[in-house]
Protein backbone atom coordinates (compact mmCIF):
# COMPACT_ATOMS: atom_id res chain seq x y z
CA UNK A 1 0.00 0.00 0.00
CA UNK A 2 1.05 3.21 -0.28
CA UNK A 3 0.58 6.52 1.98
CA UNK A 4 -0.08 9.98 0.47
CA UNK A 5 3.14 12.36 1.29
CA UNK A 6 2.50 15.94 2.33
CA UNK A 7 4.48 19.11 1.99
CA UNK A 8 5.22 22.31 4.05
CA UNK A 9 1.54 23.87 4.10
CA UNK A 10 -0.01 20.71 4.58
CA UNK A 11 -1.30 19.81 0.71
CA UNK A 12 -0.64 16.65 -0.89
CA UNK A 13 3.07 16.56 -2.46
CA UNK A 14 3.90 14.93 -5.46
CA UNK A 15 4.88 10.43 -5.07
CA UNK A 16 4.16 8.75 -1.44
CA UNK A 17 5.58 6.44 0.20
CA UNK A 18 5.55 2.26 -0.53
CA UNK A 19 4.60 0.65 3.19
CA UNK A 20 3.73 -2.74 4.09
CA UNK A 21 0.55 -3.92 4.39
CA UNK A 22 1.34 -5.89 7.31
CA UNK A 23 2.28 -2.83 9.22
CA UNK A 24 -0.30 -0.02 8.03
CA UNK A 25 -3.03 -1.85 6.74
CA UNK A 26 -4.16 -4.31 9.74
CA UNK A 27 -7.44 -4.62 11.23
CA UNK A 28 -8.39 -2.63 14.07
CA UNK A 29 -8.13 -5.11 17.48
CA UNK A 30 -9.72 -3.31 19.71
CA UNK A 31 -9.15 -5.27 22.49
CA UNK A 32 -5.61 -5.90 22.28
CA UNK A 33 -5.05 -2.20 21.85
CA UNK A 34 -6.63 -1.46 24.52
CA UNK A 35 -4.14 -4.36 26.87
CA UNK A 36 -1.54 -2.89 25.00
CA UNK A 37 -1.90 0.57 26.40
CA UNK A 38 -3.25 -0.23 29.43
CA UNK A 39 -0.42 -2.42 29.93
CA UNK A 40 2.12 0.08 29.05
CA UNK A 41 0.86 2.65 31.49
CA UNK A 42 0.71 0.11 34.28
CA UNK A 43 4.09 -0.77 33.98
CA UNK A 44 5.26 3.16 33.97
CA UNK A 45 3.56 3.38 37.50
CA UNK A 46 5.94 3.49 40.76
CA UNK A 47 5.00 2.20 44.36
CA UNK A 48 6.25 5.23 46.20
CA UNK A 49 2.79 5.63 48.61
CA UNK A 50 3.19 3.19 52.01
CA UNK A 51 0.40 4.03 54.58
CA UNK A 52 0.23 2.60 58.05
CA UNK A 53 -2.09 -0.95 58.77
CA UNK A 54 -3.54 -1.26 62.50
CA UNK A 55 -0.38 -2.87 63.46
CA UNK A 56 1.23 0.01 62.70
CA UNK A 57 -0.65 2.96 63.54
CA UNK A 58 0.13 4.46 66.54
CA UNK A 59 -2.35 3.72 69.55
CA UNK A 60 -3.09 2.17 72.53
CA UNK A 61 -4.41 -1.74 73.27
CA UNK A 62 -6.12 -0.21 76.05
CA UNK A 63 -10.17 -1.31 75.52
CA UNK A 64 -11.68 1.91 74.75
CA UNK A 65 -14.88 1.11 77.08
CA UNK A 66 -16.39 -1.87 78.94
CA UNK A 67 -17.41 -4.87 76.63
CA UNK A 68 -20.92 -4.52 78.13
CA UNK A 69 -23.08 -2.31 80.10
CA UNK A 70 -22.42 1.00 78.06
CA UNK A 71 -25.22 1.10 75.71
CA UNK A 72 -22.42 1.82 73.10
CA UNK A 73 -21.34 -0.69 70.29
CA UNK A 74 -18.61 -3.06 71.62
CA UNK A 75 -14.91 -1.85 70.52
CA UNK A 76 -11.34 -3.88 70.82
CA UNK A 77 -8.92 -0.92 70.58
CA UNK A 78 -8.34 2.68 68.45
CA UNK A 79 -6.36 0.40 65.86
CA UNK A 80 -9.41 -0.40 63.96
CA UNK A 81 -9.97 0.70 60.42
CA UNK A 82 -13.69 2.03 61.19
CA UNK A 83 -12.32 4.56 63.98
CA UNK A 84 -11.08 8.08 63.03
CA UNK A 85 -6.79 7.90 62.79
CA UNK A 86 -7.24 3.81 62.71
CA UNK A 87 -4.94 2.14 60.49
CA UNK A 88 -6.22 1.19 56.92
CA UNK A 89 -7.74 -2.09 55.84
CA UNK A 90 -5.80 -2.54 52.91
CA UNK A 91 -2.61 -0.09 52.89
CA UNK A 92 -0.72 0.59 49.87
CA UNK A 93 3.15 -0.43 50.22
CA UNK A 94 5.91 0.79 48.53
CA UNK A 95 6.91 -2.96 47.72
CA UNK A 96 3.88 -2.95 45.34
CA UNK A 97 4.30 -4.57 42.11
CA UNK A 98 2.21 -2.96 39.43
CA UNK A 99 3.31 -4.10 36.55
CA UNK A 100 1.81 -6.03 33.55
CA UNK A 101 3.47 -8.76 31.18
CA UNK A 102 2.69 -7.95 27.11
CA UNK A 103 4.66 -10.57 24.98
CA UNK A 104 6.45 -9.04 22.32
CA UNK A 105 4.81 -10.59 19.76
CA UNK A 106 1.50 -8.74 21.31
CA UNK A 107 2.93 -5.39 21.84
CA UNK A 108 4.19 -5.17 18.14
CA UNK A 109 0.82 -6.21 16.64
CA UNK A 110 -1.05 -3.81 19.15
CA UNK A 111 1.61 -1.03 17.80
CA UNK A 112 0.79 -2.50 14.06
CA UNK A 113 -2.98 -1.68 14.75
CA UNK A 114 -2.50 1.48 16.32
CA UNK A 115 -0.76 2.94 13.13
CA UNK A 116 -2.88 1.12 11.09
CA UNK A 117 -6.06 3.09 12.61
CA UNK A 118 -3.91 6.24 12.62
CA UNK A 119 -4.07 5.74 8.71
CA UNK A 120 -7.83 5.14 8.24
CA UNK A 121 -9.13 7.93 10.38
CA UNK A 122 -6.88 9.95 8.38
CA UNK A 123 -4.87 11.10 11.37
CA UNK A 124 -0.97 10.28 10.21
CA UNK A 125 0.88 12.37 8.21
CA UNK A 126 3.85 11.50 6.18
CA UNK A 127 6.48 14.06 5.29
CA UNK A 128 10.17 13.83 3.41
CA UNK A 129 11.98 15.51 6.30
CA UNK A 130 10.87 17.73 9.26
CA UNK A 131 13.59 20.29 10.63
CA UNK A 132 13.79 23.87 11.46
CA UNK A 133 16.33 26.09 10.90
CA UNK A 134 17.12 27.31 14.53
CA UNK A 135 16.35 26.10 17.95
CA UNK A 136 12.85 28.67 18.49
CA UNK A 137 9.55 27.92 19.80
CA UNK A 138 8.19 29.79 17.31
CA UNK A 139 9.17 28.56 14.62
CA UNK A 140 8.44 25.27 15.70
CA UNK A 141 4.65 26.57 16.34
CA UNK A 142 4.62 28.67 12.93
CA UNK A 143 5.55 25.14 11.22
CA UNK A 144 3.19 22.98 12.56
CA UNK A 145 0.43 25.66 12.46
CA UNK A 146 1.43 26.12 8.60
CA UNK A 147 0.50 22.22 7.84
CA UNK A 148 -2.91 22.34 9.71
CA UNK A 149 -1.87 19.99 12.62
CA UNK A 150 -3.37 22.64 14.92
CA UNK A 151 -1.88 22.65 18.75
CA UNK A 152 -1.83 19.34 19.48
CA UNK A 153 0.24 17.09 17.43
CA UNK A 154 2.99 14.05 17.99
CA UNK A 155 5.98 14.28 15.55
CA UNK A 156 8.00 10.67 15.10
CA UNK A 157 11.56 11.94 13.46
CA UNK A 158 14.06 9.03 12.30
CA UNK A 159 17.17 10.73 14.18
CA UNK A 160 17.64 13.01 17.36
CA UNK A 161 17.81 16.96 16.24
CA UNK A 162 18.81 18.84 18.64
CA UNK A 163 16.63 22.05 17.37
CA UNK A 164 13.34 20.07 17.37
CA UNK A 165 14.16 18.73 20.86
CA UNK A 166 14.86 22.24 22.38
CA UNK A 167 12.68 24.39 19.92
CA UNK A 168 9.61 21.58 20.80
CA UNK A 169 9.62 21.16 24.64
CA UNK A 170 7.93 24.36 25.83
CA UNK A 171 4.84 23.56 23.77
CA UNK A 172 2.94 21.53 26.16
CA UNK A 173 0.53 19.69 23.63
CA UNK A 174 3.82 18.72 21.63
CA UNK A 175 5.97 15.50 21.54
CA UNK A 176 8.78 14.70 19.30
CA UNK A 177 10.35 11.68 19.37
CA UNK A 178 12.32 9.04 18.10
CA UNK A 179 11.10 6.25 15.98
CA UNK A 180 12.12 3.67 18.33
CA UNK A 181 10.58 5.41 21.24
CA UNK A 182 7.60 6.01 20.09
CA UNK A 183 4.92 4.27 22.46
CA UNK A 184 1.36 3.33 22.21
CA UNK A 185 -0.31 5.99 24.90
CA UNK A 186 1.36 8.35 22.76
CA UNK A 187 -0.25 7.38 19.41
CA UNK A 188 -3.56 6.97 20.72
CA UNK A 189 -3.74 10.52 22.58
CA UNK A 190 -2.32 12.74 20.03
CA UNK A 191 -5.16 13.84 17.28
CA UNK A 192 -2.06 14.01 14.63
CA UNK A 193 0.60 12.30 13.66
CA UNK A 194 3.75 13.43 11.51
CA UNK A 195 6.00 10.90 11.05
CA UNK A 196 9.23 11.28 8.74
CA UNK A 197 9.26 9.20 5.36
CA UNK A 198 12.48 7.72 6.95
CA UNK A 199 10.62 6.95 10.29
CA UNK A 200 8.19 5.18 8.44
CA UNK A 201 10.83 2.71 7.35
CA UNK A 202 11.95 2.47 10.93
CA UNK A 203 9.26 1.82 12.30
CA UNK A 204 8.47 -1.25 9.87
CA UNK A 205 11.86 -2.55 10.79
CA UNK A 206 11.36 -2.50 14.56
CA UNK A 207 7.69 -3.55 14.40
CA UNK A 208 8.61 -6.28 11.94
Amino acid sequence: MELKLIDKNGKTAKGGVEVSEATFGREFNEALVHQVVTAYMANARVATRAQKGRDTVSHTTHKPWNQKGTGRARSGMSSSPIWRGGGRAFPNSPDENYSHKVNRKMYRAGMRSILSELVRQDRLAVVDEFSIEAPKTKLFAEKIKSMGCGDSVMVVTDGFDENLYLSSRNLPHVLVVEAQYADPVSLVHFPKVIVTKNAVKKLEEILA
